[in-house]
């Protein structure tokens, strides 16, 4: 599955990002007050390459030893190099995702064979539990735990103070031992830093972190807590990962790397935590106490109010003695995650195709937040088809219950195009007939366009063909040149415009 050489930690796929003309250094001193993210963003945008901040200056002006790095999954190709493939190589590792959702029985010795390679991936995902670790070479406790020391950003104007924007957040229910490795959840949530020791956990109730949480605070008791911060870029692109319940995060970045993954005891907490991570923050969530985390700019491009989250007290500091501090910003696309939603979309063809097999494309267009509107391309036979897809993909995958507006169209229109999509939209599609509307359905409570938070309407556009009972009216015929004459005129405008692109 893997096609390039493992990354077991941050600074082994820093290393092939510099090998490859995809790492800078940044020796200006720069602010992690709005200006690192004035830099990032522009960056960015240009598809540029890692940076490294070699001299951050914090709140207040002071230098900071420790580094900060950024855009480190700013382009597709870096997002695919830190799962272990090229971009050509995503299909593959999308099939496998498919398959660990819905696994089939083996035809056979054949077929058995052949999947000797998801095997021993598998196998992989087993973790090798070491005693001492390179991330706790330096450990700060009790008093000595100092977040304001750590390069922490603060990123929009209007943000309620730093934040901390790329940690793994590693949890387990209540009820489990630590070396219990399978059970652990570890999601990406962004933390607020409050004081010297003091971290607002922001997990929705539908995650895994505050599924864990509530497991200990209904038995009156905190929750031991692991903020990873620089993991290896499997560990962080699994924590993302809508992988199936069963699956734990941690153990499936060993398959992604190929290799077992390495886990050290944490120092004050009853959890195992990535043994080359760069810093790991250990602490206890409370069972009951919160604070008003916020407003933060968000993904929507807009600020986000103040809501309470619980609060994680932090008990140890442990990390590398050269560490770096790993960083990102959310904000309207493009941002890391609207790049990472890119290649997570086709990752999730496979999945999708399994339980909807008409889909022939999909398409989470980055720029409406990479999950709120969706084109859909079908190989349709029957009416009512379209419909039908639109209901199945709401209800197949929980992200899919926040798409509040799915189009779908035939296979013969591209449905990353917008021209394509414009052209079936005002050609196919009439509003009276084939716009389907809900009311009262799950949305994200960060769209402030809906009229209750937390619930809002949906839209369904079939843009397709119609076929049969669908119309009255004998359907138009698409004109297309025959092959042989495209061919014919594609050489002679070729030998009169040489050197034209296109």
């Amino acid at each position: 599955m893997r096609t390039l050489p493992s990354y077991p930690s941050l600074r082994s796929f820093l290393d092939w990002c510099a090998t490859s003309d995809q790492f800078q250094h940044v020796p200006d001193p720069v602010s992690v007050t709005h200006q690192m993210t004035a830099v990032h963003r522009a960056v960015l945008e240009r598809r540029g390459p890692v940076l490294q901040f070699d001299h951050p200056l914090l709140i207040g002006g002071a230098k900071s030893t420790v580094p900060v790095v950024l855009n480190l999954f700013g382009t597709p190709e870096r997002v695919a190099a830190g799962l272990g493939v090229t971009l050509d190589g995503l299909d593959d590792l999308g099939a496998f995702l498919a398959a660990l959702r819905a696994p089939t029985p083996p035809d056979g010795l054949r077929d058995a064979l052949s999947r000797w390679p998801m095997l021993k991936a598998a196998l992989a995902t087993r973790p090798k539990i070491v005693k001492s670790a390179q991330v706790q070479s330096v450990v700060s406790k009790g008093d000595d735990v100092d977040l304001m020391a750590l390069p922490i950003q603060t990123h929009w104007p209007q943000d309620a103070g730093p934040l901390i924007t790329w940690p793994v957040v590693v949890t387990r229910p209540h009820g489990t031992e630590a070396a219990e490795v399978g059970t652990y959840n570890a999601g990406v949530y962004r933390a607020q830093v409050l004081d010297h020791n003091r971290l607002i956990m922001r997990w929705l109730p539908h995650r895994g972190g505050a599924a864990h949480h509530q497991s200990w605070a209904r038995q009156g008791e905190k929750t031991p807590v692991a903020v990873v911060l620089g993991a290896d870029p499997a560990t962080l692109l699994s924590a993302a990962l809508p992988l199936p319940e069963s699956v734990s995060e941690l153990t499936f970045a060993g398959a992604l790397n190929g290799s077992r993954p390495r886990l050290v005891p944490a120092k004050t907490v009853p959890l195992m935590v990535p043994a080359d991570a760069e810093t790991v923050l250990e602490g206890w969530v409370s069972p009951s106490e919160l604070a008003p985390e916020g407003p933060f700019g968000d993904h929507t491009g807009y600020y986000n109010p103040a809501e309470p989250f619980p609060v994680l007290e932090v008990s140890a500091i442990t990390h590398r003695k050269d560490a770096v501090y790993l960083s990102t910003y959310t904000g309207r696309p493009p941002d890391e995650p609207a790049i990472i939603g890119e290649v997570f979309n086709t990752l999730a063809l496979p999945t999708i195709r399994a339980q909807i097999p008409e889909i022939h494309d999909l398409w989470l267009p980055p720029a409406a937040c990479s999950y709120r509107m969706a084109v859909v391309s079908i190989s349709k036979r029957y009416p009512g088809q379209a419909r039908r897809v639109m209901l199945a993909l709401w209800g197949m995958l929980p992200q899919f219950s926040y798409t509040k507006m799915i189009v779908v169209v035939d296979e013969d229109i591209d449905p990353r195009n917008w021209d394509d999509v414009a052209w079936a939209l005002a050609t196919r599609m009439d509003p009276a007939r084939d716009v389907m509307l809900l009311d009262n359905t799950p949305m994200d409570y960060l769209d402030f366009a809906s009229p209750q938070p937390g619930l809002a309407g949906k839209m369904g556009i079939d843009a397709t063909t119609k076929i049969d009972s669908e119309t009255s009216r004998e359907w138009g015929t698409v004109m297309r040149m025959s092959e042989e004459d495209a061919g014919f005129a594609a050489d002679l405008v070729a030998r009169l415009m040489p050197g034209a692109g296109g």
